[in-house]
């Protein structure tokens, strides 16, 4: 496959502007603030957040406020609707398990990634080959959503008889066992199960990172204050290890939590939402670019953006009492 210059010229041309540009704008603002009289640093931190603050505001902002307005308004954003959206994400049937889904996936999602997450990093703690297994439950974070899901759609997927052999690795182990291979991602109720193992799998090796290095950072003094007392493994785990990393805890359910809200890829990847396994994000980009109807899809952003925002500012309290807490 050639690269083919001519029609890729205009595009190197655009970039090769477009670099010019931030240069050129670096090199006035630079030059502007060497001049700046006064408050010097002032200026110069206001300066150089200018920039950021505005692309921040094209960007993000400004695309908010048109996502709440058109939520408002019908498919094809001319007439004002008022709640109409809002009340068809609770009216419908298929809306509502869309929301069912999202539940389920944001209450076993996190809690059970934190745990395996958790377990696993207290059972290799300082053993012998520690970074091996780490680096083995570790390593699906390096691997995209889409990714992820393509490789798990072959461990799922299905033949019938008149097919052949199983490629897909769990029914050829239910042939094994003597049992009936299923098409497990059509089989409505638990496909949406086996869709959120996917992320699990993801996020555990997240979650085992952050709790080692917090168990790693337990003092000695406690560890072994606890083995003078006689505790035993369950008693040390439940009385000395978890209290001691709570804080990394609610960090790891968090932001896992927060990711398993918006998910997605593994979604779209999977069954593109069909057989009743559709999730918020997933209908939101249905709603925008298959139905066209920009009313129900900027309804379920701001519904979305609502149910992250308490997380959020969960998370930044924290944050802040554990400052006040070090000072």
């Amino acid at each position: 496959m050639s690269f083919d210059w001519e029609a890729e010229a205009p595009k190197m041309t655009m970039l090769l502007y477009g670099i010019v540009a931030f240069l050129a704008i670096i090199g006035v603002l630079l030059l502007v603030l060497d001049r700046v009289s006064g408050r010097k640093d002032r200026w110069v931190a206001l300066g150089f957040l200018a920039p950021a603050v505005i692309m921040l505001t094209i960007g993000l902002i400004i695309p908010a406020i048109r996502t709440l307005a058109f939520s408002f308004m019908n498919g094809d954003s001319t007439q004002f609707v008022g709640l109409q959206n809002y009340l068809w994400m609770f009216a419908q049937e298929e809306s509502r398990i869309v929301l069912r889904n999202t539940l389920l996936w944001v209450l076993l999602v996190p809690s059970v990634a934190t745990t395996v997450g958790l377990v696993y990093a207290v059972l290799v703690d300082r053993a012998r080959f520690e970074s091996v297994a780490k680096a083995l439950i570790f390593m699906p974070m390096a691997i995209s959503f889409v990714g992820a899901g393509i490789i798990w759609k072959f461990i799922y997927a299905y033949r019938s008889a008149e097919q052949g052999e199983q490629i897909g690795l769990l029914n050829q182990i239910v042939v094994w066992l003597g049992g009936t291979p299923q098409n497990w991602l059509l089989e409505e109720g638990p496909n949406t199960f086996f869709l959120i193992a996917v992320l699990i799998w993801i996020q555990a090796g997240f979650a085992m990172v952050v709790l080692s290095a917090a168990i790693k950072a337990i003092p000695a003094e406690i560890t072994e204050a606890a083995r003078i007392d006689g505790v035993t493994p369950w008693q040390m785990f439940w009385r000395v290890t978890v209290p001691s990393i709570r804080p990394a805890l609610l960090v790891v359910l968090v932001t896992i939590s927060i990711a398993t809200l918006k998910v997605f890829d593994i979604v779209r990847t999977m069954t593109a939402g069909n057989f009743k396994t559709s999730v918020i994000a997933n209908e939101m980009y249905s709603q925008a670019f298959v139905a066209g109807d920009n009313g129900r899809s900027s309804a379920l952003a701001v519904f979305l953006f609502i149910l992250v925002m308490p997380i959020v500012f969960y998370q930044i309290r924290q944050i802040r009492r554990r400052r006040q807490e070090a000072m």
